[in-house]
């Protein structure tokens, strides 16, 4: 419960800035999964536990839709108003479709991309995204994420989002 008030906090605070949010939704189903034995015992098929299944949905699709409808209401601009380009942050790879049409299609738009890694973590850069992309940056400092982080209490038009203390 803390967990989804500190995102709803964030969340507030970020559109308090006048950042637009694009969300997906989530669906919790009932499932069946392996039974964890212990480390050296491999999952079986034939013992399994029931769960809850939490899946995260359409972020990626409509994260994709906002990039290419903002492509598209750029191109109906003057030159001179039209933005210079559009950054995706993230590291899933459902991304680089809508990568690969914004650069086939609105060849003068610049794409960039931030893969959300923390320094000292060895992870490979993804393919797709890196091969549409006009530049990608593979890591975030804790430098630069303590440097722009919110002040403790962030006004919006109704109560104040404040900080959690063990962010």
């Amino acid at each position: 419960m803390l967990s989804k008030q500190a995102q709803d906090t964030y969340i507030r605070a970020l559109k308090a800035q006048g950042v637009e949010i694009i969300a997906g939704r989530h669906q919790l189903d009932p499932a069946k999964a392996p039974r964890y034995v212990c480390r050296d015992t491999p999952p079986s098929r034939q013992d399994q536990v029931e769960i809850w299944k939490l899946e995260e949905k359409e972020t990626d699709v409509n994260i994709a839709l906002s990039m290419y409808r903002t492509a598209v209401k750029q191109s109906f601009l003057s030159l001179e108003q039209r933005i210079e380009q559009i950054v995706l942050v993230s590291a899933d790879t459902d991304m680089g479709p809508a990568l690969q049409a914004l650069r086939e299609d609105f060849p003068d738009l610049k794409l960039g991309v931030i893969l959300p890694h923390r320094e000292g973590i060895k992870r490979g850069t993804p393919g797709s995204l890196k091969n549409y992309a006009h530049w990608l940056r593979r890591v975030v400092t804790c430098a630069e994420l303590q440097a722009h982080q919110f002040p403790d209490r962030v006004p919006t038009r109704k109560k104040p989002a404040i900080k959690p203390k063990y962010w």
